[in-house]
This record gives C-alpha cells, sequence and structure tokens, in this order.
C-alpha cells in the first residue's frame, strides 16, 4: 500500500488557505479516482482506494499543521507501510506559483508539518512541492500561508489539483519524474507557464 497524505489545517476558517493546498490536492485525487468515502482514521481523514493497479490510502490529518507526523506516523504503524511508499503534498513558498516538483528526502525548509513527519517517521518519505510563491519578505510568510488564496489565484490552484489527480498513476508507481513532467505539460497547455503573486501582474490561461 501507498500512503498519500495532503497537509493543510483543518475547519473552515483555514479551508482556502495558500497553506491548505496539500489538502486541496489530496481532495482532487479522492474525486478523480476510486476511492472509499472519507473516515476518521489515524488522528484524521483517511479513506482507501485504486489509483490505476495500486492500492492507495488517502490521509488529510486534522492535527493540524505542526503535528502532522502523529497522523502519518499512525498510518505507517498500522499498515507497515514502509518510509519509501509515503508520498506528501504541501505548499512551497520556495517555487513560483502553480509549479510543482517532486522529490524524495532533503530539507524542511522551515516547513512544520514536514518537520513534524521527519521527526516522527524519518526523513526519506517522497515530497511534492507545490508552488504557491512568496511574499518576498520574510517577515509576512506566516500571514501569507495562513491566509486565502486571493480569487485571481483560484483557477491555477484549480487546474494544478486537477492535473495531480489526473496523472497520480504515474505517482502511484514510483515515476515521479514522468508524474512531474505530466504535471508541468499539462499546466503548460493550460497557459499557466508562467504565474505571478498576488499583487503582481497574474498569468492568464489561454483560451
Amino acid at each position: 500500500m501507498i500512503l498519500m497524505a495532503g497537509l493543510g489545517n483543518p475547519g473552515a476558517k483555514y479551508r482556502n488557505n495558500r497553506h491548505n493546498i496539500g489538502f486541496m490536492a489530496a481532495a482532487a485525487i479522492h474525486g478523480r479516482h476510486r476511492f472509499a468515502p472519507w473516515r476518521q482514521r489515524f488522528q484524521g481523514l483517511a479513506a482507501e482506494g485504486q489509483i490505476g493497479t495500486h492500492r492507495v490510502l488517502l490521509l488529510v490529518p486534522t492535527t493540524y499543521m505542526n503535528e502532522s507526523g502523529r497522523a502519518v506516523g499512525e498510518a505507517m504503524r498500522f499498515f507497515k507501510i514502509p518510509l519509501s511508499d509515503v508520498v506528501v503534498f504541501h505548499d512551497e513558498l520556495d517555487l513560483p506559483p502553480a509549479k510543482l516538483r517532486v522529490k524524495a528526502g532533503g530539507g524542511n525548509a522551515g516547513h512544520n508539518g514536514l518537520r513534524s513527519i521527519t521527526a516522527q517517521c524519518g526523513n526519506d518519505y517522497r515530497r511534492v512541492r507545490m508552488g504557491i510563491g512568496h511574499p518576498g519578505d520574510k517577515a509576512l510568510v506566516h500571514s501569507y500561508v495562513l491566509n486565502d488564496f486571493a480569487k485571481a489565484e483560484t483557477p491555477w490552484v484549480e487546474d494544478l489539483c486537477a492535473a495531480v489527480a489526473d496523472h497520480a498513476e504515474a505517482l502511484a508507481a514510483g515515476e515521479d519524474s514522468s508524474f512531474q513532467n505530466r504535471v508541468h505539460l499539462a499546466m503548460e497547455g493550460r497557459g499557466w507557464g508562467e504565474v505571478k503573486r498576488p499583487g503582481e501582474a497574474a498569468g492568464t490561461p489561454k483560451p
């Protein structure tokens, strides 16, 4: 079994925050593929299903971001899932908006959700880094990630999550480079080759 965990904070207050793009990606995967209904398990909401030929557990921790590792660790232990079969979707300040990169292991770049997972489970899990851009000033980061996506950002956020869901079979198969390339091409095809931060000139999708 593969564990795919989307990171965010629970509750209506945080639903559309930039910090919650991992939750949004997990929801898109759940809607696109054959998954059972969400139910409360492992200190989060979990759903079992299939992506292609691969058995997958989707998980959105409801521990709040800073304690995400508690939920991920509990699910890993229950199903005896190796760390190499854990995939985490999260917001990434160091990538431009609408960009996506996949990596295994590495630093946590100050991301408290990743820090918690590393502390509880180890570091060599796979990370799907979903770019939200940087506000340009370190002092603004906290409010930036805990604010909602701007209305002008909603189209690329929805397209990115849809592309993640559409191509999740490659990710489930361990074909990280192929998954990353397919998502990139899908976003290019929708006209999201370059998206600016809020306050700058926004990207405009192709008709």
